[in-house]
């Protein structure tokens, strides 16, 4: 079984590139599983890596670089033991740190273990406010990788992404910096690909680090099922749009300079909506994702720099609720205890076409 860590801090790209990887193995023969890691109690990933043939599982509430390492391991025997993978794909939370989570899974004792080079994904748009928001935890996920990516150079201007490799070869001389769009999977991209098929260096021990206490990361993540929702694609657009830029503009004002993730998706019947932000100065952004589903609802992640986890909790939820009742949508709210979700009130029993 080989292990490919796929690490970078929030924002930073991976679950798009680990879409495009994993459907390269999986159509390659490659029996793929991939390891979703959230800091929330709730997924939200899990739901755009469900790919045919590709067998994925969920770890919430924690990082597993520190809080999950036992989650992990027994996710990690489980897979072995029931799927046998050829491949596991590890999507971190974006605070963990890709080389502890690498040694923690070499003293797991699973059999004929190897690995891929590390890979940390760097957004060039945000790394000159990420060193200067966090600067120490950034330079660890940059120190730890064997592979530096620069994504997302399709939205970067070329004096900003000439930058970014300058700092990452200043930081981690002996990684590989590699320049590609992940979104437009292009030609850079598939060196990517060529690059984690070879075998991974196994690096001396590291003082081990809690992500969630240094990455100074307020997180809070909520779950609410409609009773009556959003009618067409153009509708859930404009309703995603709407409760991100209100939620970025009133995060700004406790920090201006925010990066993080606030990821929002809705499940309609025949589609999920997707949005998220990523800093105080992106707009945000919006993809749709054709699969039938059950039930609809409405899933939301934050994970925000330097703002106290009681104001962003407020935040998120009075803006998500304004929304909903503006636009007539009935809807209840669950909250996750003891690692189940459960009912917790029904806000509005109206049923009205959004507008």
């Amino acid at each position: 079984m080989k292990v490919m860590i796929i690490g970078g801090f929030l924002g930073s790209g991976k679950t798009t590139a680990i879409q495009r990887i994993s459907r390269q193995l999986s159509d390659a023969g490659k029996r793929t599983a991939i390891i979703v890691n959230e800091i929330g109690e709730i997924g939200l990933d899990g739901d755009t890596l469900n790919i045919p043939g590709i067998t994925t599982r969920e770890l919430t509430s924690g990082c597993i670089c520190c809080t999950l390492k036992i989650s992990m391991q027994y996710t990690l025997q489980t897979l072995e033991e029931e799927f046998r993978p050829d491949i596991v794909i590890i999507e971190p939370t974006g605070i963990a740190f890709p080389g502890q989570i690498r040694e923690e899974i070499e003293v797991m004792g699973l059999s004929e273990l190897s690995f891929s080079p590390v890979v940390t994904l760097v957004d060039p748009g945000r790394f000159g406010t990420e060193a200067k928001e966090i600067p120490k935890f950034i330079e660890t996920q940059v120190k730890e990788a064997e592979i530096l990516g620069i994504n997302k150079v399709d939205a970067a201007p070329a004096e900003i992404v000439m930058a970014t490799e300058k700092m990452l070869a200043e930081l981690n001389p002996e990684a590989r910096v590699l320049k590609f769009s992940a979104k437009l999977g292009d030609e850079q991209f598939e060196d990517l690909l060529i690059h984690l098929a070879l075998p991974g260096i196994e690096k001396p021990p590291q003082e081990k680090k809690n992500s969630i206490e240094i990455s100074e990361v307020s997180a809070h993540s909520v779950l609410y099922t409609l009773k009556s929702g959003v009618h067409n694609p153009e509708e859930g657009r404009q309703f995603i749009e709407g409760i991100l830029q209100s939620i970025r503009d009133r995060v700004k004002e406790i920090n201006p300079d925010f990066i993080g993730h606030v990821k929002l998706s809705i499940k309609l019947p025949d589609s999920i909506i997707k949005g998220s932000v990523t800093s105080s100065g992106e707009a945000p952004q919006v993809e749709f994702i054709p699969r039938k589903n059950e039930n609809l609802e409405l899933r939301l992640l934050s994970a925000i720099t330097k703002v106290p986890k009681v104001r962003l909790t407020g935040i998120v939820e009075s803006s998500l609720e304004e929304k909903l009742r503006e636009s007539g949508i009935s809807f209840e709210k669950k909250e996750q205890q003891h690692g189940t979700l459960t009912k917790i009130s029904e806000i509005t029993k109206k049923e009205v076409r959004v507008k």
